[in-house]
C-alpha cells in the first residue's frame, strides 16, 4: 500500500489509489461504503479504477466518508 498522507493527488489514478487504499486500511468494502454514502457501488469501483469524470460531489462524500481532507493549496 501506498502512503495517502502528504502525497500530492495530480491525477485521477493518483486519487483512485488514495482512495482504495485508504478503504482498505478502514477494512470496509465498496458495498458498505457505498450504503454509507448513498453513492452506487460501481461508481465507487470506477472512482478507484482511475475514472475522471465522476462528480466532484461525490468525490467529496466519499473522502469525507473517509476520514481524509481534500485541500488546495499552493505547490512549493
Amino acid at each position: 500500500m501506498i502512503p495517502i498522507g502528504n502525497t500530492p493527488i495530480r491525477s485521477a489514478d493518483d486519487f483512485a489509489r488514495a482512495l482504495r487504499t485508504r478503504r482498505q486500511e478502514l477494512e470496509i468494502t465498496q458495498e458498505e461504503l457505498a450504503a454509507a454514502t448513498g453513492v452506487n457501488r460501481r461508481v465507487i469501483g470506477e472512482l478507484e479504477r482511475g475514472k475522471g469524470t465522476v462528480r466532484l460531489e461525490i468525490v467529496l462524500a466519499l473522502a469525507q466518508a473517509l476520514g481524509l481532507d481534500v485541500e488546495l493549496r499552493p505547490r512549493t
